[in-house]
């Protein structure tokens, strides 16, 4: 008897939460998007930033079916950005909301569920637990027009999330709130995180988003110049300061063999270095040598640091 293999069917890849292929939108002669091109996967938090008229709030809005692309398409959860059912299933805190403010706060979030489809009985669930997950549980029945901007703030990201969302659009959604406020926001976020539930940030804070995203998104002038995991872009490169006595010629080149570049000032050194994996042989060459090592301090990248060091790159190119 002749065995047949029969062939399997492939298992069609999950596409993206988020996807635009070489988006654009032009205003009259400006370009405020300009061939954009994400990809951003499920259940992953995305930091989308830039300087103030890069090309976010538009890009967010194409996204969100308010503006229409002038070129390129854009997808959520497999689908159109105008797809109704698909609408069903994303949340968006934009960063100037003008809420109802004669609505009580259960009765502004009850708008909003029967905006989205919601059933009665869903709604009388859901708007107790947002509330409480944004610190609001006391404040039901307060109408909007008494609260703080950083309550409005927090009634915000409670609509945003009330439908149960698998997408949340997050725009400045910290930007009207105190350090515990803001702490809060990150902790939600991680919650939304580890339910699988994709979120794209966009803020200014990039302390903030350094300590929540997986990726990152740099835009300036519409184009993305550049992008990558949080390893990816802050690992590239760090600098450790070194303060030593007894330093000689041979020491400093053997400091100069373990690193990219070298600075000394008096008893200071200062070594930039591809990873950590370069430390301890900086440490090994001052022993080496009979130096004495009062102090060595690795100082990693930050968020901030390649922000301003990217979008100061790409204004030398203009």
């Amino acid at each position: 008897m002749v065995k047949t293999e029969h062939a399997q069917t492939p298992v069609a890849a999950t596409p993206p939460a988020v996807e635009t292929k070489h988006l654009r939108k032009v205003f009259g002669r400006k370009v405020a998007v300009d061939s954009l091109s994400l990809a951003v996967g499920k259940g992953e938090v995305f930091g989308f930033l830039g300087p103030n008229g890069a090309g976010k709030t538009t890009a967010v809005k194409m996204l969100m079916g308010l503006a229409h692309p002038t070129a390129g398409e854009a997808h959520i959860l497999g689908r159109p950005v105008g797809d109704i059912a698909m609408r069903r299933r994303i949340g968006f805190l934009p960063e100037h909301f003008r809420f109802h403010d004669w609505l009580r706060a259960d009765e502004f979030l009850n708008w909003h569920g029967q905006l989205y489809g919601m059933s009665r009985e869903d709604r009388a669930r859901r708007i107790p637990e947002v509330l409480k997950l944004v610190g609001l549980a006391g404040e039901t029945r307060q109408r909007l027009h008494t609260f703080s901007k950083g309550m409005l703030q927090r009634v915000g990201l409670a609509q945003a999330l009330l439908n149960e969302p698998a997408v949340v659009f997050l725009d400045e959604p910290t930007s009207a709130l105190d350090p515990i406020g803001r702490r809060d926001v990150r902790d939600i976020i991680k919650h939304l995180r580890g339910q699988g539930v994709t979120v794209f940030l966009n803020s200014h804070l990039l302390s903030e988003v350094e300590m929540v995203c997986d990726r990152v998104a740099i835009i300036d002038h519409g184009r993305v110049i550049q992008q990558g995991t949080m390893n990816e872009l802050l690992a590239s490169k760090m600098e450790v300061e070194l303060r030593v006595d007894g330093l000689d010629e041979e020491m400093l080149a053997d400091l100069r063999s373990a690193s990219i570049s070298l600075e000394v000032d008096r008893q200071t050194v200062r070594a930039a270095v591809a990873d950590e994996e370069a430390v301890p042989r900086l440490a090994e060459a001052v022993v080496r040598h009979g130096g004495r090592l009062y102090e060595l301090a690795p100082h990693r990248r930050s968020l901030e640091d390649l922000f301003v060091h990217a979008i100061e790159g790409e204004e030398h190119r203009q």
